[in-house]
This record gives C-alpha cells, structure tokens and sequence, in this order.
C-alpha cells in the first residue's frame, strides 16, 4: 500500500524540500491510524520471525533527519514488540580517536545486520555529507567524493544479503522550533537539548542544500531514499512501518524445512 504524501526516490533526482509539505492533509484520523499500526505490527512481528529463523537476508533501516524530527520517537513506536535478538539500533555520534584512525565507513560497517536481522541505524554514514560538510569537519575535495563511496558501500551491502531502505524525517522549521521549545518547557526533556542544536538551526538552509544534493547523488533503486512528511508524529510512524512491511513481504522469507522427521522424537523425563 502506497500511503499518500511520500516521496520514494529510487533513482537520482533532483528534490526540493521546499516543495514537500511536511505536513499534508492525509485525511486520516488518529484512531484510524492506530488501528493500521496495529495490524501492520502484528505482521511485521511474523515477518520478522521469519526473516530471523531464515537466516539469509538482513535488513537495514536508515533515518536521518534535523534535530527534533523525531528519529527517537520512530525508534520506539515502529520497532516496539519487535525480537531484541534479531534487531538492533546503532547511532553514530561524533567519531572516537579510533574510529578516526580508519576510514569513515569502519565504524559504519561494523554495526550492519547481519543476516536474518533487522538494523536500524539512528543517524548513518550520510553524516559524513552531511555535517561534516555544513560544519565544515572536512574540505568539500573530500566530502564530495564520498557518495561515490557511498553507493559502493551499499551496493556491496545489497550484493551480499542486504535490504536497505533510508528514510528522511522530513520536518518544518517551525514545528522543529515548536519540538525545542517542549524541551525547555519540560524538565524531563531537558536533557534531549544541546546548545548545539539551535547552532544547526541557523545552518537550516545549508543543511537543507547537503540534504537535496544526498539525494540526488545517493538515490539508487537498491537503496532508495524516502522522503516521510514528519510533522504528524502518528503518519510518520504509520508510512515508515508500512515501508518496512512492504520490503518485508517482498523478501518474503520463510521458515526453514525441518531436516529430520519429528514425529517419533521423545522429549525424556
């Protein structure tokens, strides 16, 4: 089921953010959309069983956003119920003195699935033409080779065994501003602030550009890029499990043949 409003790009093309509302009328109520996560969660769950005990495909979930669009969130309620065993959530902050020692992509490839498992990667290697370009980590000789690189890497990844779907919250600068402002107000969501954020935010434009150029060098019909409107908490969630679902069925894994005949197996005291 293809959901309105979503942005599936899987081939270069060029985006302007701009021009995709991140809050449509999808007209849908919240009632209706908890109802379709529910069922889509109960088959997600078979799905993955399925994938796990099949052992021959991993799948990989990129989310990359701004600050408060809400990767967190997205985490928590697509992924609840789901076997800890078979998924795992990696994020990727700024690089330790050994991570630095590699090139950028170690750390990265460390933490894919392997197969029969889902990863989910909370921020990516994308950082790497992302902040590292707006905050000018690295000279623009270096960052702009790396989606060459990029491609390469999830290439393989998809050569061997891997499924990848990446997803951009895709969230307004006010209702970001709005997300921030919670944070101050609330003492409990204190500590999800860093002075920092507001630093990006006055980089949103630039940031909104290195965003616009990822996609068109870096969308590939092996590892697509979905553009998600994120201001409505509840779609956001609905269209990334959807997503999920549909590359699971696609995949379409199946429970291992029993080797051996069962039927005469006795369980001793």
């Amino acid at each position: 089921m293809q959901l309105p409003h979503v942005t599936v790009l899987d081939r270069p093309k060029k985006v302007r953010l701009k021009d995709l509302d991140p809050d449509p009328k999808h007209g849908l109520s919240h009632d209706e959309i908890k109802q379709k996560l529910e069922k889509i969660h109960e088959e997600m769950f078979d799905l993955q069983a399925r994938l796990h005990a099949e052992g021959k495909t991993g799948l990989l979930i990129v989310l990359q956003a701004m600050d408060a669009a809400g990767k967190d969130g997205t985490v928590k309620s697509v992924f609840s119920g789901l076997n800890p065993q078979a998924c795992q959530v990696s994020s990727f902050k700024e690089p330790s003195k050994e991570e630095l020692a590699h090139d950028y992509l170690w750390r990265i490839h460390q933490h894919t699935p392997p197969r029969g498992s889902i990863g989910i990667f909370n921020r990516s290697h994308y950082e790497d033409v992302l902040a590292v370009r707006v905050e000018g980590f690295a000279p623009k000789e270096v960052w702009k080779k790396r989606y060459d690189h990029i491609n390469a890497f999830e290439k393989m990844l998809t050569d061997e065994g891997t499924v990848i779907l990446k997803f951009y919250l895709n969230i307004s600068k006010d209702e970001q501003k709005r997300r921030f402002e919670a944070r101050l107000e609330i003492p409990k969501k204190h500590w999800k602030f860093s002075r920092s954020d507001v630093m990006k935010r006055e980089r949103w434009e630039e940031y909104m550009e290195a965003f616009e150029d990822t996609f068109e060098r870096c969308s590939t019909d092996y590892a697509p890029w979905i553009i998600v409107p994120a201001n409505d908490k509840r779609y956001r969630d609905l269209v990334i499990a959807t997503a999920i679902v549909k590359a699971l069925r696609e995949i379409d894994p199946q429970y291992p043949e029993v080797a051996a005949d069962l039927a005469g197996v006795k369980i001793p005291d």
